[in-house]
């Protein structure tokens, strides 16, 4: 009897014991994401710059043991000291979901360089910054599972966002190379790329429809949902549920991809 118990709560909690770090936890996606990999089992830091967001989402995870730690993914040398930290507590991180980033709208040619450095270093460079502190704890345990937040701008461009398109595109690139590297190491990398999603961070993309047409912000949302041949926006929980996925030790096979959570919206290529 108990050991059909023992084996029950495994199959519920398929990521026990696994130590999972999620960037930009505080809302949106990543929020969805943290609550699933805790429903999953797995213990959570929840990685940010601002603290109060993350204890937000800390109070609403299930399970023990899960903690907040402050820290600018575009400082490589203070991801790695969190990094260090949070092992030092929860173990060596098995899991990484780097979803920490900004998008910001221009025409190309009103897209000034500190906009375009804005977007690669918050985007592209901050999923190098801390994949690079855990690569070497997953190595030597031989598992691990990194799951980049890309975007549909990762697959194909978008008017108004090419700094975006720009750095989302090199996170699928990166996310491919890396997964080259570790293919026999029992690590797996894959991206996903959410298609327009009802979080905050869809707001610039509703102003700039306002700011071009005239239309209200849910005229604006509903062209958005338009794009998806479901005719919807997709949900943060849609994400998560893939993400939670890619996690798994069941889908170890499933490596170097970049899936689209889109609702069917066809990607080019």
């Amino acid at each position: 009897m108990n050991a059909t118990s023992n084996n029950d709560r495994e199959n519920a909690l398929p990521l026990a014991g696994r130590h999972a770090v999620v960037t930009g936890a505080g809302s949106g996606i990543g929020e969805a994401i943290a609550l699933e990999l805790a429903r999953l089992g797995a213990t959570l830091t929840l990685l940010g710059r601002r603290p109060a967001p993350l204890e937000a989402t800390l109070a609403k995870l299930a399970g023990e043991g899960h903690g907040v730690t402050v820290a600018d993914i575009t400082d490589l040398a203070g991801v790695s000291a969190a990094i260090e930290a949070a092992a030092a507590v929860r173990g060596a991180v098995a899991i990484l979901v780097n979803n920490a980033g900004a998008a910001k709208s221009a025409p190309v040619t009103k897209t000034t360089p500190e906009l375009w450095q804005e977007m690669l270093t918050v985007n592209l460079t901050g999923t190098f910054n801390c994949t690079h502190a855990v690569l070497p704890g997953m190595q030597a345990a031989r598992w691990g599972r990194i799951v980049n937040i890309a975007s549909t701008a990762g697959l194909i461009g978008y008017g108004y966002v090419s700094a975006y398109c720009a750095a989302k595109h090199g996170v699928i690139g990166f996310t491919r190379a890396v997964a080259l590297e570790v293919a026999k190491q029992g690590i797996t990398v894959n991206a996903v790329c959410p298609g327009y999603t009802d979080t905050p961070l869809l707001g610039g993309a509703v102003d700039n429809i306002v700011a071009k047409t005239g239309r209200s912000a849910d005229e604006a949302k509903t062209t958005l949902a338009a794009s998806n041949p479901q005719g919807r926006l997709v949900q943060p929980e849609d994400v998560a549920a893939a993400v939670g996925w890619l996690c798994l030790p069941s889908a170890a096979a499933i490596h170097g991809q970049a899936v689209p959570v889109a609702g069917g919206e066809v990607m080019a290529g």
